[in-house]
C-alpha cells in the first residue's frame, strides 16, 4: 500500500499576499482522494520529531533560536517566511513524515510526503522557504540507526539542493545529485557530489535524455541501498521561479523513469514534493498529483 505523510499543520495559512502557495498542501490530498488515486487509508499523520534527531544535522544555537523565534531580521529575510512558531512546529512534523516514510519505503518500495523537500536549509541557517532539512535529517537518521549503508539523494527540483549538498559534503555514505536550472536560485551554488546545471528553456526531450543517460550509471556507481527523491514540479515552463521549459507530461515522464528504475533495481525510495510555483494553482496540483499517481501505478498495480 502506498503510504503518504500528511498533517493538518502542513496547510498552515501564511499572511494574505505571501507568494508561497501553501494552499497546495490542502488541495493536493483532496485531488488524490477525489480522483481515487489514493484512499483515506493511504494517509498517515506524522508526529513531532525529537530535537535529538534534528540536532544530528542542525546546529544547536540555530535550532534554539528557531524554536524561540529569535532569529535576526537578516536571517528571517533570507528564509523568505514571516517566521512564527507555527511554521517552526510544522517543520518538525514534515521531518517525521519523511522519516516514517523511509520505514514504509523499506516495506513497500516507496513512500511519499505531501510536503517536504526543504533542501535549502543548511546546518546553521535556513533560506528560500526552508527552515529545517527534512531529507537530510532523515538520511542521517537512517545512517545512525544502521538502516542504510549508502544513500543517494536525487534532487530534481529546478533549484540546486544547496543546503543538502553542504550538509553532506564530507559524508561519503551520502551521495548528493542535483539536476537544476543553471541560472536559477541559488545564484552561488554549493558543490553536490554531482551537479548538472541545465540551460534556460530546457524542454522535455533534452531534460529526459540527460536524466536517462545519468541516473542508471550513477546508481551503478554509487550502489545505494536507499534513495531520497525530491520531485519538484518547478521544472515546468509556467513556473514563476523556474527557468526551464518542461511540460506537465514531461514532468510525469520524469517521475515514471525514476520510479521504474528504482523499482526494477529493488531500491526503496522516499519522495518529498519540493517546489512548484506556477501562477495557476491547478497546474501545480495536477503536476504533483501525477507523481502520486505514477508511484501508485508502478509499485502497486
Amino acid at each position: 500500500m502506498l503510504k503518504i505523510a500528511n498533517h493538518p499543520i502542513y496547510k498552515y495559512e501564511l499572511p494574505a499576499g505571501h507568494r508561497f502557495p501553501m494552499a497546495k498542501y490542502d488541495l493536493l490530498p483532496q485531488k488524490l482522494l477525489k480522483e481515487s488515486i489514493c484512499k483515506i487509508e493511504n494517509f498517515f499523520e506524522p508526529i513531532k520529531v525529537s530535537a535529538e534527531t534534528i540536532l544530528r544535522v542542525h546546529d544547536l544555537d540555530y535550532y534554539e533560536r528557531l524554536l524561540s523565534v529569535s532569529l535576526d531580521k537578516k536571517e528571517i529575510r533570507k528564509m523568505g517566511f514571516p517566521l512564527c512558531p507555527e511554521l517552526v512546529e510544522r517543520s518538525h512534523y514534515i521531518i517525521d513524515g519523511t522519516i516514517k516514510g523511509c520505514k514504509f519505503a523499506f516495506e513497500h518500495g516507496v513512500a511519499m510526503n505531501i510536503a517536504g523537500g526543504t533542501h535549502h536549509a543548511f546546518t546553521a541557517h535556513g533560506e528560500a522557504f526552508c527552515l529545517l532539512n527534512d531529507q537530510a535529517v532523515a538520511a542521517q537518521y537512517l545512517l545512525d540507526q544502521k538502516l542504510a549503508k549508502q544513500i543517494l539523494i536525487v534532487d530534481l527540483d529546478v533549484h540546486q539542493g544547496n543546503g543538502t549538498a553542504k550538509i553532506f559534503e564530507k559524508e561519503e555514505r551520502v551521495f548528493t545529485f542535483s539536476m537544476h536550472g543553471a541560472k536559477n536560485y541559488p545564484f552561488k551554488k554549493e558543490k553536490s557530489d554531482l551537479d548538472i546545471g541545465l540551460q534556460d528553456g530546457t524542454e522535455d526531450e533534452e531534460y529526459l535524455a540527460i536524466l536517462k543517460n545519468t541516473l542508471p550509471l550513477l546508481i551503478k556507481k554509487v550502489q545505494p541501498d536507499f534513495v531520497f527523491y525530491l520531485s519538484g514540479v518547478d521544472i515546468l515552463k509556467s513556473d514563476k521561479l523556474g527557468r526551464l521549459g518542461c511540460t506537465t507530461e514531461g514532468c510525469k515522464q520524469r517521475d515514471e523513469f525514476v520510479f521504474n528504475t528504482l523499482k526494477n533495481l529493488k531500491i526503496p525510495v522516499q519522495v518529498s514534493m519540493g517546489g512548484g510555483y506556477s501562477p495557476e494553482i491547478e497546474t501545480i496540483i495536477i503536476a504533483h498529483a501525477n507523481t502520486f499517481k505514477v508511484a501508485q501505478e508502478i509499485f502497486f498495480t
